[in-house]
């Protein structure tokens, strides 16, 4: 007996046409596919390398950091000081006093500029008069002070730390126009015209002047009218033609000058 034909099973890949056009766009796929793996290996590899690498953290100041550190600032500091010192210097005046503060004298000096003092707690007052304490409430106007502290070149002020007060003596030139025996007093012209009265107490050193004998200890009782007389002390503070004198000298053969004088003799 004969067998039957076996029939053909259908086959499961479709069949193409190869032709040119076809073998093109399945040859770009694949490249693109390989392309694809390559890309993605590739990050990977990267990924990986980096996994590896350890996070960078800000590094910690070392001991050597911090004594560079504080080296610097301390030759900042002295950069700053020095420049201050360059500004100050130590000075001192004497002047009267315009105007007193809690915290601040104006003083007016012997060439009538006038001087701004700073005061603090390091300064120290002084009266040679004053047996008790003696502070910047006692000074008032018109005193005489000597200053010494710190100047500012750049503010041009005083920083006081030591202020006392001062007598400058009073001195006047002239001719004995008067002797008081009886108030031990000496009226006296200057050359300027005007009339001080000279009071003679027990502290009064008085001294003669002659060519022959030079400078000698004298006493009240030889002055006489028209001597020629210099009187230094202390000017009395309630009558400004008056002063009370710590040493004299008179020149029993110098006469006055011409023009005390016409002024003696009047």
């Amino acid at each position: 007996m004969e067998k039957a034909p076996q029939s053909k099973k259908p086959s499961l890949i479709p069949r193409r046409n190869f032709n040119a056009s076809t073998l093109l766009s399945i040859n770009s796929e694949l490249v693109e596919r390989v392309s694809m793996k390559k890309s993605f290996l590739i990050l990977s590899l990267i990924a990986f390398f980096l996994s590896l690498v350890p996070p960078a953290y800000a590094a910690a100041p070392t001991p050597a950091d911090k004594t560079q550190e504080l080296r610097d600032q301390l030759i900042t500091n002295i950069a700053s000081r020095v420049a201050q010192l360059k500004l100050v210097e130590k000075r001192g005046i004497i002047g009267k006093v315009l105007d007193v503060t809690n915290t601040q004298i104006t003083v007016t000096d012997s060439q009538n500029n006038t001087r701004f003092v700073d005061v603090d707690e390091l300064t120290k007052f002084s009266n040679p008069t004053n047996k008790g304490t003696y502070g910047i409430s006692d000074i008032t106007k018109d005193t005489t002070i000597g200053i010494l502290g710190l100047y500012n070149k750049e503010s041009r002020r005083i920083l006081a730390r030591f202020v006392n007060v001062i007598t400058i003596p009073f001195i006047i030139h002239g001719g004995v126009a008067k002797v008081d025996s009886e108030n031990f007093s000496i009226s006296v012209t200057t050359i300027e015209g005007k009339q001080i009265t000279i009071d003679v107490e027990s502290l009064t050193r008085s001294n003669s002047y002659t060519a022959k004998d030079g400078s000698v200890r004298s006493g009240f009782s030889k002055i006489k009218d028209n001597y020629n007389i210099i009187a230094i002390g202390a000017l009395n503070t309630k009558d400004k033609n008056r002063m009370t004198a710590t040493r004299i000298i008179f020149f029993p053969e110098i006469p006055p000058s011409p023009k005390v004088n016409s002024m003696l003799n009047k």
